[in-house]
């Protein structure tokens, strides 16, 4: 059993650290790996972190900390899918928690994803966002550039887009439970969303779904904002009925901030089957900018949920 146990831990390890292309050292390791719930000490995470080494799956850079190797890359993508399945809801619901936005006072924290491009894409970029923002599809109306992260290697800029598990985090700050359903491509005919073509559930994928949809090039962005006829990207989350009325205060007043949601709300919604018991509520995906740009042939890498923010810096 601690065989088991072990081989959970050093699988955590590499996962944490092909999410953290920089270079990590064991005290922030030991930090993000609680947060999964597996408790260390610096120490412990330096042993694991000896032995990853010796088997060729990490590479220590100086005082920095360590990175991957290729064969640790590799390693991580076969390990324990079994394991992997889930990881993705819960650090999304990890990031909802965090998130403390008041969209009465427009203060507090937002949960975002962090696009890292070259500088000489950064102009292409704003361009395939812009169009996104300009023809409505987005989750909120605008968007934050940096180069501070220390995640963003040099010669690159990250653009920071408000993720939609912040409307997860409102909710439950409002006492609302909600509950992310599903990622899904939904078609779109003369400006109007008509049905749902896929949908991938949250808790049943090792990967996040919209990210899925984009590499395998389903959408198409591009033709919805030159023409209003594609296919975007949409998720569903759902409430108890009963909160329907307090869902619709909050939605108003978030909207007043320059969040575009929701698409539509009900028991039943476009081609998706009747629950009399929830409230679905399907909308837009602020990964259809970063559809749109990658349908533009832009080079551009993006970690959702890269965290939270203070939501000055994405306005």
């Amino acid at each position: 059993m601690s065989g088991i146990r072990t081989e959970r831990k050093c699988i955590e390890i590499l996962r944490l650290l092909k999410e953290h292309p920089e270079p990590m050292g064991a005290k922030r390791l030991s930090e993000l790996m609680a947060e999964h719930g597996f408790v260390l000490s610096d120490r412990a995470v330096q042993y694991y972190l000896r032995s990853l080494d010796e088997m060729g799956f990490t590479e220590k850079i100086g005082n920095r900390g360590r990175i991957l190797t290729p064969s640790g890359t590799a390693e991580i993508e076969n390990a324990l899918v079994g394991e992997r399945i889930g990881f993705v809801i819960s650090k999304l619901e990890r990031l909802a928690v965090r998130t403390t936005f008041d969209p009465r006072s427009g203060t507090g924290d937002v949960a975002y994803n962090l696009s890292v491009v070259p500088d000489a894409e950064v102009d292409r970029v704003r361009k395939a966002f812009d169009a996104v923002l300009a023809a409505g599809c987005g989750f909120f109306d605008a968007y934050g550039i940096t180069t501070s992260d220390p995640r963003i290697p040099a010669g690159h800029t990250g653009f920071m887009t408000v993720c939609s598990v912040t409307m997860d985090g409102v909710f439950q700050r409002q006492g609302i439970p909600v509950e992310m359903k599903y990622g899904g491509r939904i078609a779109i005919r003369k400006d109007e969303p008509t049905q749902f073509l896929d949908l991938l559930a949250y808790r049943g994928t090792s990967i996040d779904p919209l990210q899925l949809f984009i590499a395998a090039g389903l959408t198409s962005v591009h033709a919805y904002v030159t023409s209003g006829d594609g296919i975007a990207l949409a998720n569903i989350r759902q409430v108890p009925l009963p909160a329907q009325d307090k869902v619709e205060e909050i939605v108003a007043t978030m909207r007043s901030a320059g969040f575009v949601f929701p698409l539509t709300t009900g028991e039943q919604i476009f081609n998706l089957q009747r629950d009399p018991y929830r409230l679905s509520i399907a909308s837009f995906s602020g990964m259809n900018l970063i559809a749109h740009a990658v349908e533009e042939g832009c080079s551009i890498r993006t970690e959702i949920g890269a965290g939270n923010i203070p939501f000055s810096r994405i306005i």
